[in-house]
């Protein structure tokens, strides 16, 4: 091999490392960008009387600095951190909402009952009765204020889920022609990877990543991806999208829907269930939807019931002015019923609540095996109970009644929410002053016959002002403005522990993204000091041409 060949040689060789260089150097920014290094090894020898005259040097391939456990590891703490995040933004506006003690529920209840105290002094006072309906109604509205707002949340939590699943999808159709794309390029040219197509790629599943929790398997150069326990999203040449669906137990409430084929061939989406599908954004709001918006809304609306039937049942033993005997203080909600939406039954169940005090705060499913009913508590799962069919049977202080019932089969279920939308009927009854029955029973009136007390009698007054340290919930270990500190205090535990967690998290991903970059992350000093050493090499290359071209002129006018 000549000098001017090996001068070329080592001409190319320093182009391709000085553009491999040039081009670490304009995508040091870029997201997901690995660094890429000129693989050379030297293009052999020829055997010669002298010995093995080297050939030079030949360039063999353009390699990324890529390790894949680094990047799992910085992907999975991304995952984790993007539903730390989401769930953090939406358990912090509800916080928001409830903390504030100069203003809200808490002081709304202490005046309400401050208003009780005040009739119970003077009973006859019209003032003092306008001034206790006017702070009932305050009550009641800043509680169902409270709950429009979580209900609010709920509609905003259906928004953001219905949004992401979009954006999961246009990640697979990317994914998806990526998976193409680096199998047309491994075809034109075999054996060299198309690294920037490899980066990108990687980008998307990482970026998909924030949005839920993924598991990639590579196969024949192509990303398959699977999501919850196992549904397959992305597989070979085929995209299986995710829907949106009303949830079958409850419409009101959006459910995530993956893709199967039937046997006929055609696509038919199945239900996910929440618990399913974990971390990105996706992950953190269902996640908050069930662990906190659920939860304080069911609470709040048990306080809501703690006031007005502990109200209603104390104000209708009272009499007002006129003697006559007092009516509920304030409206009831009844317990919410909804049949799931594969039902056969014609008509559902029906649902009452019989003891204010043993209410809990969570939901029931009721389930018909083609023999019994058979009552759970939800979300925890635990299995209260079994009613036969049209017998009625009594369960944490609600009754469930299946005579109503008709044309149910096997399978058929139903959601019963005994709290949720109760603080949303919280409203004042009374409209007349004059209606408050404050006076109690005097058994001395009418001749030792009995009757009411009169006007200035405040002894049912002063019952109902005792409500307010009386243990009305919670099996008798709660009172009102406990319940109300007690939902605070879940709301402000929750917000608490996930800030937490997500400074944690935060750390753990700097953690790791500091040991991902010192593997693949572009050097600014190295590629530096690179260009100058690249740029030597092709300087000597050249000359070395230069010195072949010198030499072979020198040889013509020798001849000459």
């Amino acid at each position: 091999m000549n000098l001017a060949n090996l001068g070329k040689a080592g001409l190319l060789v320093a182009q391709n490392r000085l553009a491999t260089a040039g081009h670490n150097i304009n995508n040091a920014a870029t997201a997901g960008y690995n660094r890429q290094t000129v693989l050379s090894q030297t293009a052999g020898a020829t055997p010669t009387s002298g010995g093995w005259i080297g050939r030079g040097v030949q360039a063999v391939s353009v390699q990324r600095s890529y390790d894949n456990f680094l990047y799992n590891q910085l992907t999975t703490s991304v995952t984790r951190g993007a539903s730390l995040k989401t769930y953090g933004d939406q358990v912090s506006q509800i916080n928001n909402l409830v903390a504030d003690r100069t203003v809200g529920i808490s002081p709304g209840i202490q005046k309400f009952f401050d208003g009780l105290d005040a009739i119970a002094t003077s009973p006859a006072d019209v003032a003092a009765r306008q001034e206790l309906l006017g702070r009932a109604n305050s009550l009641s509205s800043q509680i169902r204020d409270a709950n429009a707002f979580l209900d609010g949340q709920r509609q905003n939590v259906n928004t953001q889920i219905e949004t992401t699943v979009t954006q999961v999808n246009s990640y697979l159709d990317r994914i998806h022609d990526l998976n193409r794309q680096i199998t047309t390029a491994k075809a034109t040219n075999p054996g060299q990877p198309p690294n920037d197509l490899l980066d990108q790629r990687d980008q998307l599943a990482a970026d998909l990543g924030q949005l839920v929790d993924i598991k990639v398997y590579e196969q024949d150069d192509r990303f398959n991806i699977t999501i919850g326990n196992g549904q397959t999203v992305l597989g070979g040449d085929s995209v299986y999208y995710l829907q949106v669906h009303p949830a079958a137990a409850d419409p009101s409430r959006l459910a995530v829907n993956y893709t199967v084929t039937d046997a006929s061939g055609n696509p038919r989406p199945v239900e996910m269930k929440d618990s399913l599908i974990t971390g990105g954004k996706l992950g953190g709001l269902l996640t908050f939807r069930t662990d906190v918006l659920d939860s304080t809304q069911n609470e709040l609306g048990r306080l809501a019931l703690g006031i007005s039937m502990s109200m209603n049942a104390q104000h209708t033993q009272g009499y007002d002015p006129s003697g006559a005997p007092g009516t509920d203080f304030f409206t009831v909600s009844s317990p919410k019923i909804i049949g799931n939406a594969g039902n056969a039954a014609t008509a559902g169940p029906t649902a009452n609540i019989t003891n204010v005090s043993q209410l809990t705060t969570q939901d029931y499913r009721l389930d018909f095996d083609g023999t019994n009913y058979s009552v759970t508590r939800m979300p925890e799962g635990t299995v209260m109970g079994s009613i036969a069919p049209g017998a009625a049977a009594t369960i944490d202080g609600v009754e469930f009644d299946m005579s109503t019932i008709t044309g149910a089969a096997a399978g058929d279920s139903w959601l019963i929410q005994p709290t949720r939308d109760a603080a949303a009927g919280m409203n004042v009854a009374l409209t007349d002053p004059a209606k408050i029955a404050a006076a109690g029973w005097d058994p001395d009136a009418n001749g030792g016959a009995g009757g009411p007390a009169g006007s200035a009698n405040g002894d049912n007054a002063l019952k109902m002002a005792a409500l307010r340290s009386e243990k009305i919930l919670g099996n008798g270990t709660t009172g009102l403005n406990e319940a109300y500190s007690q939902l605070v205090n879940n709301v402000a535990v929750k917000t608490q522990s996930n800030s937490t967690a997500q400074k944690a998290q935060e750390s753990l991903i700097q953690q790791n993204f500091a040991a991902q970059q010192a593997v693949s992350g572009v050097n600014m000093d190295e590629e530096y000091i690179n260009l100058q050493q690249y740029q030597e090499q092709y300087r000597a290359a050249a000359r070395l041409i230069d010195t072949a071209s010198t030499m072979f002129d020198t040889l013509l006018s020798l001849r000459n």
